[in-house]
């Protein structure tokens, strides 16, 4: 055993790195249980995507009648949360909490993605599951989306790490025969987690996670994205 496997790589008060690959998760969020959010009004319920990966989702649906179209359907939101791949989930008082808000707010059926977390399941994995599940709220499967969402008004957001999965939901939509690729609305990347061409501090952190699990993400904005509107603060 090298003595320097127990050096810490990067260390913060959510986790901390071992340059062996270790990790600790200092944060562990309790779980909020879904259901009606007295605060706003908005019902939550759990929804299992893909069985065999783990994959599930938090949905919100607000006071019907709230906002929304003149047909009464509602612009369905594809959420995901940020973490830097490794830590927070869709049911933590801070997503669900916001999501609930966001719902409420601007009048959305809103999907929070729970999806595989790093080091785990290495990115690509959560790639994957923001693909996934964009697809699985496209089809209207659920019977939320199906009464209540409008599919042709389909919007992602997320925040630093989902953001960049935003972006890379984004690229990979564009890749793809326009027939058979989701239309997007739009997209709002909030504070996202997304290197440039120089390095700096955060790209700094990035490469030492990148090298103890492998990930893979593409980090330049300068790119053909398909979608409306993109917005990023």
């Amino acid at each position: 055993m090298d003595l320097r496997d127990d050096e810490v790589v990067i260390g913060c008060d959510a986790f901390r790195i071992y340059r062996s690959g270790k990790m600790y998760r200092l944060h562990r969020p309790a779980r909020v249980p879904a259901g009606l959010d007295p605060a706003t009004g908005v019902t939550s319920k759990d929804v299992v995507l893909d069985a065999s990966t783990g994959l599930s989702a938090r949905l919100f649906l607000p006071r019907l009648g709230a906002r929304g179209s003149s047909s009464g359907k509602l612009p369905v939101l594809i959420f995901l949360h940020g973490g830097a791949f490794l830590i927070e989930s869709a049911v933590s008082p801070l997503y669900h909490g916001y999501v609930a808000s966001l719902a409420a707010a601007a009048g959305v059926l809103a999907v929070s993605v729970e999806y595989r977390l790093a080091p785990e399941h290495a990115v690509p994995a959560a790639y994957d599951d923001a693909w996934a599940a964009l697809q699985w709220a496209a089809s209207a499967r659920d019977e939320w989306i199906a009464e209540h969402g409008d599919v042709a008004r389909l919007f992602l957001a997320g925040d630093s790490a989902g953001g960049n999965m935003v972006h890379n939901v984004l690229l990979r939509l564009a890749s793809l025969p326009h027939p058979a690729a989701p239309r997007i609305e739009g997209a709002i990347l909030l504070h996202p987690w997304i290197g440039g061409n120089a390095l700096l501090g955060v790209d700094l952190t990035w490469l030492a996670v990148a090298i103890t699990w492998n990930l893979i993400f593409d980090p330049f904005l300068d790119r053909s994205l398909v979608c409306m509107r993109v917005r990023v603060r």
